[in-house]
């Protein structure tokens, strides 16, 4: 049996019809908030007591996987696995498996669109005439500009793309370079302190681990252009939002763009909802039909593979195979 607890998918759909067609049983099961999500996830994955999941942004904590007798598979509609407990998951001969590229598209237009709206303050303007003005003051164009890409992965090269086909100047940061898209696209490599400092847009695109919390802190935000825009629709965590609060407050950046937040919905005491100047959307960068269904059928596909006895295409954790066979 295969639990879907993916909130965007329903019974009846194309993930629903390709597992039950390959002769899964599947049950859905979706709490409304994340909070309740986190309290009752181990209750459904003890009760379904399935082989895999297909799962979405829910917590899948050490206490969820140690409640899944006979579960072989996690497998996450998205890039991101953070959610996931992954050395839990491999202790208990788990695999974890992701959707890496699948909302590549998506999110690099959302970022575009994140980009524009600052450079035009289109969400001011939209506002401004709601409430009877009709002020015009002065955007900048992209083109001239220069965008800093951190996290130069499959997300963030179509970002790079987008960039360089508007006529901005692009330089990159990432710890693996890719020599031969560098030579195609032109992105000029740099120290993440030297993209800080030339960008007049910085976009992160990075995963979350302990290497990446709080990578763009206090000090890196001082390193930034003055009038630079930050962008982040990776994860909120890398982004210290205390010190991006005290940064804006000081007007050391023209403002920010984030879909993500270090805690998700963006918590009502948040000193980021102060700042006009400051554009928040709901995680929804990746959140579009055709990146969900492709995300959503790599996963199930994954799924499939696992319990069918075939490698997935993007396994986690290898080293889960070993700690199964321990297990038995």
């Amino acid at each position: 049996m295969v639990l879907v607890t993916t909130a965007y998918l329903e019974p009846e759909g194309e993930v629903d019809r390709l597992l039950r067609e390959a002769g899964f049983r599947t049950v859905f099961a979706r709490p409304v908030d994340r909070r309740a999500a986190e309290r009752s996830m181990p209750t459904a994955v003890a009760h379904a007591k399935a082989s895999g999941i297909v799962a979405g942004t829910d917590a899948f904590t050490a206490e969820a996987l140690r409640a899944s007798t006979g579960l072989r598979v996690v497998a996450r509609c998205g890039a991101g696995y953070d959610n996931v407990d992954v050395a839990a998951a491999t202790r208990h001969g788990i695999a974890v498996t992701h959707t890496p590229g699948a909302n590549r598209q998506s999110v690099a237009e959302h970022v575009l669109g994140l980009m524009v709206s600052c450079a035009r303050g289109i969400p001011q303007s939209v506002a401004d005439v709601r409430a009877g003005g009709w002020s015009q003051p002065s955007g900048r164009e992209l083109a001239g500009a220069t965008l800093g890409v951190v996290g130069l992965g499959s997300i963030g090269r179509a970002v790079a793309r987008l960039g360089t086909a508007l006529g901005m100047r692009v330089v990159g940061h990432d710890p693996q370079l890719d020599a031969a898209f560098l030579k195609e696209s032109g992105v000029v490599a740099l120290p993440l302190h030297e993209v800080l400092a030339e960008a007049d847009f910085v976009t992160l695109h990075l995963a979350l681990d302990a290497s990446t919390r709080h990578l763009i802190d206090g000090a890196a935000l001082r390193r930034m252009r003055p009038g630079a825009y930050l962008i982040n629709t990776a994860r909120g965590g890398i982004v210290d939002e205390e010190a991006l609060a005290d940064a804006l407050a000081g007007g050391l950046l023209a403002g920010a763009a984030l879909d993500v937040t270090e805690r998700e919905p963006l918590p009502p005491d948040s000193r980021l909802r102060a700042f006009g100047n400051v554009l928040v959307t709901g995680h929804i960068a990746g959140a579009t039909v055709q990146a969900r269904s492709r995300s959503s059928l790599l996963a199930a596909r994954q799924v499939i593979d696992v319990l069918s006895g075939r490698p997935p295409a993007h396994l986690v954790n290898p080293d889960c195979a070993a700690a199964r066979a321990e297990v038995r």
